[in-house]
């Protein structure tokens, strides 16, 4: 095989360290590919040669699994998540070929993609986002390898990631740091502009700025449903104008950029007038006359439709939105480049010793973070408040902590802010329902002394400055009625409700049903900010996800190919995609019986 830049840079990188090299690697999209895997595939045949990478999120198109989900996903893979390529050092560790001599530590993993997977499990290290830069500087890369946006002859944007790179580069401006820079230029990376996201041309010491170049990894976007929606439009209520607004990606993220559009167009007041579920007390509502200002760890595409729809425009010396990076999906990359220079320069890329504290400038950061709203997600919240967001109760951990306790202190720091926690009532696993509201967690990620606002489809819940008996009641409140005694009952035995206590009938709705009949005639749609699903895929989707919550559940299984035998002729459209037109063998006929039966149920 021909030599390349790439193998050529990586000769050089072992040849500079003297063959120990310590590769600070950022999180996410700005990992330079082709150069990070010649690199690693350089030390894989040097077994005198050690790299240690210090990094997080590395970004894999998912596995296409079996059954349902190859059958869905492996047509449109590349259309759905671009032609990303894959990373050789997590290949190795799936596959077990990962050397001694490499080695991998993340302070954040891709959700779910690193469960029981022993190494990347062993290497994880846990660090609030802003204090990944403090465990940076304590190791003391000699390497740092970066994707960079072409800007103009004397200048590259850091781009997507100016999060601990930028700070980096700070360090190793000021001499508190000495490694070298290696990067890879690719055209499709959107150029952010900003005295923190550019970089000099001369402060690159090898690059990679011809050559192929690969397609950015594309974040699908997962449908919005009614537990999605009913959660954005209660926090919507939560939100003033004038305000500071901070949210996460996904479907939850979605719902509650799509509400406060809904909000502010006023069309969203009537629905949530015909909410079955107890009164809370929250009703901001109303156009953003003043508009929100945007600061922000992850930029992210419901934050750059408020920018675009005109709710997002409160500025803070000449911006508007303030974060420290991205991933998303190829449509927000596009909306990105297709910024005028005058909406560029009201995004600023920053670092997150930026966007997630107020230490430095401190006093103008608490002018400008003004009644600051942070909306973050959760796996599972303990009846007195504790949050459960990355790890499971058997010590796996899921993804990490990021930056979500950075922002809930902010929160407590701030006058006038809060913390808003969402997540939804329960979960489906194998067709079993299971409450994510709990009495307990062995891993709290945020303790209960932080308790704030919780949010499930079912109402908000106001923690905050609560003696335990109201925070147990008021977490009953917006818990699934179904969960309702169980929890009661739990509560009692600690002693932090009293013997007489019952849940109010009021509470008593909390059910699928009544969310059902509440929120179906709204109109609210699946992909509020669209969707490379095609139309086909996308009237799949509610059918495979009832058929993947009851993978496991025999009985379910069995219910769903009855009902399969009663639909006759299914949508003609939607088996010819999944191949199950004219099934042969027991076992596809089954299949093609049960998603029959999913199609009718969900539809």
């Amino acid at each position: 095989m021909a030599e390349t830049t790439a193998d050529r840079i990586a000769a050089k990188i072992i040849e500079r360290t003297g063959g120990d090299i310590r590769l600070a690697l950022p999180l996410g999209l700005g990992k330079p590919v082709t150069l990070l895997n010649a690199l690693t595939r350089a030390v894989a045949g040097r077994p005198d040669v050690r790299l240690s990478i210090l990094t997080a999120l590395t970004l894999e198109r998912p596995d296409m699994g079996q059954g349902m989900a190859r059958r869905l996903l492996e047509p449109a893979a590349d259309r759905l998540f671009g032609k990303y390529p894959q990373i050789e050092y997590a290949r190795m560790m799936r596959d077990g070929t990962l050397p001694d001599n490499i080695e991998v530590s993340e302070f954040f993993m891709q959700a779910g993609r690193w469960l029981s997977q022993p190494v990347a499990q062993r290497r994880y290290i846990a660090a609030n986002y802003t204090h990944a830069l403090d465990v940076l500087r304590r190791w003391r890369p000699n390497v740092m390898m970066q994707l960079l946006a072409p800007v103009d002859g004397d200048h590259f944007s850091l781009s997507c990631n100016t999060d601990i790179s930028a700070d980096l580069l700070d360090d190793r401006r000021a001499g508190r740091q000495d490694f070298v820079l290696a990067a890879e230029v690719n055209d499709t990376l959107p150029a952010m502009t900003g005295p923190q996201a550019l970089v000099d041309r001369d402060e690159v010491q090898m690059l990679m700025d011809k050559g192929p170049q690969f397609e950015l990894f594309s974040v699908v976007k997962r449908p919005v449903g009614a537990v999605e929606h009913a959660i954005g439009l209660h926090v919507s209520r939560l939100i003033r104008d004038g305000g500071t607004l901070q949210i996460g990606i996904g479907a939850i993220g979605d719902a509650v950029a799509h509400a406060l559009m809904l909000r502010h167009a006023g069309k969203a007041l009537d629905i949530q007038r015909n909410s079955p579920f107890a009164q809370d007390g929250f009703d901001e509502s109303g156009a953003f006359d003043a508009g929100l200002y945007v600061v922000t760890e992850m930029l992210v595409d419901g934050l750059l439709q408020l920018f675009k729809a005109g709710i997002v425009r409160r500025e803070v010396d000449g911006v508007a939105i303030h974060a420290g990076f991205f991933v998303d999906c190829r449509a927000f990359y596009e909306a990105l480049r297709g910024l005028t220079e005058a909406e560029h320069a009201r995004i600023r890329m920053m670092p997150v010793s930026f966007t997630n504290q107020l230490y430095g400038d401190e006093d103008a950061k608490r002018v400008a973070r003004t009644d600051a709203r942070f909306v973050n997600a959760a796996m599972k919240v303990t009846l007195m408040g504790g949050v459960t967001s990355d790890i499971t109760s058997s010590g796996q951990v899921v993804s990490g902590i990021g930056g979500q306790f950075n922002f809930i202190e902010q929160a407590f720091a701030l006058d006038g802010a809060r913390s808003i926690i969402t997540l939804p009532a329960t979960r489906t696993k194998a067709g079993q329902i299971t409450s994510n509201i709990v009495w307990s967690h062995p891993h709290e990620s945020v303790p209960r002394a932080y308790r704030d606002i919780v949010v499930t489809e079912y109402g908000i819940a106001d923690l905050r400055g609560m003696r335990d008996e109201v925070a147990v009641a008021r977490m009953l409140r917006i818990a699934d009625s179904r969960f309702q005694d169980d929890l009661v009952a739990q509560a009692k035995a600690a002693g932090k409700l009293a013997a007489d206590f019952t849940v109010p009938d009021g509470w008593r709705c909390n059910t699928p049903r009544q969310l059902t009949g509440w929120l179906e005639s709204a109109g609210l749609p699946s992909f509020p900010f669209g969707t490379d699903f095609d139309d086909v895929e996308q009237r799949l989707l509610p059918a495979l996800d009832l058929l993947s919550q009851t993978q496991g559940n025999r009985a379910a299984m069995i219910r769903l190919v009855l009902e399969g035998l009663r639909a006759g002729d299914a949508d003609r459209a939607c088996m010819d995609r999944m191949a199950l037109t004219a099934p042969r063998g027991v076992r596809n006929r089954l299949e093609a019986l049960a998603l029959k039966g999913a199609l009718r149920q969900a539809g």
